[in-house]
């Protein structure tokens, strides 16, 4: 009687160290899966109004862009091949700056006292739908 209590001890472990694999590896895949053949572009809003865009496939140098709210605040965004971030702000947290360089979708940039949005949006020209996506 004892070692069959052992087994299903046993296997239960096993389940769920199994679950917890499978767990851990999918989100080590949703944080660093495969980007690197990606491309994106870059769209800056400003009070639901969308400002500019940029393709940062397409940037070569650092460029720098200031972004000036309509109660005086201001945002500098710096742009680099593949990534932006907002590297200088007149808001009182700065949050949007200790966000740092994003260079996926996934989360974008914000700036709540100056109504500012980052957004990173992947270029899909090329791309052909199919039933999933479709």
């Amino acid at each position: 009687m004892k070692t069959e209590k052992q087994t299903t001890n046993k296997a239960l472990v096993a389940l769920i160290c199994i679950i917890l694999l499978l767990l851990l590896g999918s989100i080590l895949y949703i944080l660093l899966g495969p980007s690197g053949s990606k491309s994106y572009t870059a769209y800056i809003y400003q009070d639901g109004s969308l400002l500019q865009t940029i393709d940062l496939s397409t940037i070569s140098e650092d460029t720098l862009l200031t972004v000036e709210a309509a109660d005086g605040g201001y945002n500098i965004i710096e742009v680099r091949p593949g990534e932006i971030a907002v590297t200088d702000a007149s808001c009182p947290d700065h949050v949007c700056m200790k966000q740092g360089f994003i260079q996926n979708s996934m989360l974008p940039i914000t700036c709540l006292p100056n109504k500012l949005v980052i957004q990173l949006k992947e270029n899909t020209a090329g791309i052909t739908p199919d039933a999933i996506t479709y």
